[in-house]
């Protein structure tokens, strides 16, 4: 258990690990890519580390030391493991390595943690399934552990059913370039986290692989090809920028992450947008954003169906502001590595802040509950980003207290310390 100490201003630089969003879709290219790639400044952290671990088990050759990794692909080529593939609570990894595990020849199975086992997957096996792929759901559950009898992916047409992850096409189109024919993917209803959708064309392209895909993001092409080897700098995370820069709209002072661009892959970079509009002032330079918080925050009204990961970080700011905050179309939350809606629902009503939840929503009342606000013990549900978010709560809010902090190795080992340096 950790607690956070309140401070009066924070002015501060801070630099964030790599992106974990990026860093997973670099090592798939970089594993099925014919030679040695380098990834640099890639991050480091239990979620990656299942990812290696697995791609190793599959034949992938990977230095995953210091700052700069190498990965030498085998050119779409996967070993059969010796021993099932566990992954954790590894969401990520568990959707991506599926579709890279169905290019191989041989059983494969993949496992995880419990949490794992009731996350759903049926949009994707049923769209491999299109593609010729043996696969199943051991339990029948439509959700991890999975058994693929492997023989290559065949291609033509598949469909992806409407589903609650985007990563379920981000992984889908990763692979497709090895499939034993042109692969062409149309995705039923709405595409939820699209910036994700384009971070993974971005990753093919700078890997040499184009696909062609509508405005829509609900019809790709992709033709038969391989990955080229490439040296590939990983951007500072967003994601995990977002605390700092909450933590600067909450007190009213100013920090910089020195290393998030403002021309991004990644979506969460929108939360500084969303600040602003609450009344911070944002900055962009080449040392990266600044964000200073104002007096006094407002609420405001937001759809973050695209950047649904740093949405409990603004439920906890909003906790702050002056009148009503709606956070909506965030519905995916619920599948996350826990059901993060009613997480922040029931933890933030500890502090004595005044929330509801609706299913695709959260509801926080302002400056009344702030004003009223107190210390309590905070349950992190085993979940990195909940236990990031109550760490900027604490900064404002004595005696919060937070229960399993060392979940936070999911994405930012380092997180506690780096974070103190706002407050020591």
């Amino acid at each position: 258990m950790i607690e956070i100490k309140p401070v009066q201003h924070i002015q501060a630089i801070v630099t964030v690990p790599g992106s974990k969003s990026i860093t997973q879709r670099a090592l798939i290219a970089a594993a099925l890519a014919n030679g040695q790639s380098t990834l640099l400044t890639p991050l480091a952290s239990e979620d990656t580390g299942y990812t290696s671990t697995a791609l190793e088990s599959m034949g992938i050759k990977i230095n995953n030391a210091g700052d700069q990794w190498t990965v030498r692909g085998t050119g779409g080529r996967i070993k059969t493991p010796e021993r099932e593939i566990f992954l954790g609570n590894n969401g990520t990894a568990t959707r991506f390595l599926t579709s890279l595990a169905a290019l191989g020849h041989g059983e494969f199975t993949i496992t995880g943690e419990k949490r794992m086992e009731e996350r759903p997957i049926a949009p994707l096996i049923h769209a491999l399934s299109g593609w010729g792929v043996e696969i199943s759901s051991i339990k029948g559950t439509g959700c991890p552990p999975l058994k693929i009898i492997a023989n290559g992916i065949a291609g033509g047409t598949t469909t992806l059913p409407a589903g609650k992850s985007s990563q379920y096409l981000s992984s889908l189109l990763l692979v497709a370039p090895y499939a034993g024919q042109q692969a062409v993917l149309n995705v039923e209803g709405d595409v939820p986290s699209k910036p994700y959708v384009t971070m993974t064309l971005a990753i093919m392209r700078s890997f040499g692989v184009a696909v062609q895909a509508n405005e829509s993001l609900n019809h790709f092409v992709v033709g038969q090809g391989c990955y080229t080897p490439q040296i590939y700098q990983v951007e500072g995370d967003a994601s995990s920028a977002s605390y700092f820069f909450a933590a600067a709209a909450v007190t009213g002072g100013t920090v910089t992450v020195s290393n998030v661009p403002e021309v991004s892959l990644q979506g969460d970079t929108a939360l500084v947008k969303i600040l602003e509009k609450m009344g911070c002032t944002v900055s962009y330079n080449n040392k990266g954003i600044t964000v200073s918080g104002p007096k006094e925050l407002r609420g405001i009204e937001v759809d973050m169906g695209d950047c649904p990961d740093v949405a409990p970080t603004l439920a906890v700011v909003a906790s702050r502001a002056k009148g009503r905050t709606i956070i909506k179309n965030i519905a995916h939350l619920r599948i996350k590595e826990c059901d993060r809606i009613n997480a922040m629902a029931t933890e933030l009503s500890k502090l004595g802040a005044k929330v509801s939840e609706r299913e695709d929503a959260l509801i926080i009342e302002g400056i009344d509950a702030a004003a009223a606000m107190h210390g309590a013990e905070i349950e992190t549900y085993n979940d990195h980003r909940i236990a990031m978010c109550f760490g900027v709560a604490g900064l404002v809010v004595p005696g919060i207290r937070i229960i399993n902090e060392k979940c936070v190795a999911k994405s930012f080992p380092d997180f506690w310390e780096r974070f103190a340096q706002l407050y020591r």
